[in-house]
């Protein structure tokens, strides 16, 4: 039986394993996927699991997308783009990373029918899977990209890495179409940003990368102040479905069923 996982701090809230062990019986694969809890000094001993082919592959969340980097022998092309990782696997004696987060969010985007094109995003987070929203994002030729996050620090590499991003200062609320919350801020239900978005008027589009819980304090001011709002299950299930199908070379089906398991 081959074992996959996904690995981050915290990892209570993923409904990964819920996700890919549907997918793996509804496809006759002998496998599971469990999820694992990690601390930074335990990456070491994780990837010698994956060369020992004790895991056959695995899913990166928060905080490991841009640690895991250095462990690792090979990377995909969107993985290089965005130096972030989302997924591994071993592919001839070599670990190899990508990144699924790039075509999730994208498709996500698509099957919520918003047109990126000419709209100003704001988005708040520095962390790993930002690279991949900003990545995704230029593809829909947006007409600016605003980034703020609490530390000056992150935000300077990722202009090293995409020039067309304009930083503001942290509370700082510039005009916008479209903010993105791509903090893990929202996981507890009780956590808020601390942003006053009172000023920003209506007809604007509140995006939350957490999935879980479904409605973030985020998204619910969005909601209060009259605005769209969506969460991040599409994209979660889009690159989800991408990891699978690099794993198993079986693009899962995305039905009812799988919409249902995700209702917490």
């Amino acid at each position: 039986m081959k074992k996959y996982l996904v690995i981050g701090n915290p990892i209570s809230h993923s409904l990964s394993p819920e996700l890919h062990n549907y997918w793996l019986k509804k496809n006759k694969i002998d496998g599971n996927y469990n999820k694992e809890k990690l601390e930074d000094k335990d990456l070491d001993k994780f990837i010698l699991r994956l060369r020992n082919r004790e895991i056959s592959g695995a899913n990166i969340t928060i905080p490991f997308k841009k640690k895991i980097i250095s462990n690792l022998d090979k990377l995909s092309r969107e993985a290089e783009i965005t130096q972030s990782v989302n997924t591994i696997y071993l592919k001839d004696d070599k670990i190899i990373g990508d990144n699924t987060d790039v075509i999730g969010f994208e498709l996500a985007i698509q099957e919520i029918k918003y047109d990126i094109t000419g709209k100003k995003i704001f988005i708040i987070g520095a962390g790993g899977v930002v690279s991949s929203l900003i990545c995704a994002l230029n593809k829909m030729k947006p007409s600016s990209i605003i980034l703020s996050n609490r530390t000056k620090n992150k935000t300077e590499s990722l202009k090293d890495l995409f020039r067309n991003l304009t930083v503001v200062d942290w509370k700082e609320i510039p005009k916008f179409d479209m903010v993105i919350n791509a903090t893990s801020v929202g996981l507890n239900d009780d956590e808020e940003l601390g942003l006053d978005f009172s000023k920003i008027g209506k007809d604007k589009f509140f995006y939350d990368v957490i999935y879980n819980p479904n409605r973030t304090n985020f998204l619910k001011t969005g909601e209060k102040l009259g605005n769209k709002t969506e969460n991040g299950k599409k994209m979660f299930i889009h690159q989800a479905a991408q990891a699978f199908k690099i794993w198993h070379g079986i693009e899962p089906k995305i039905d009812q069923n799988v919409l249902r398991l995700l209702e917490k």
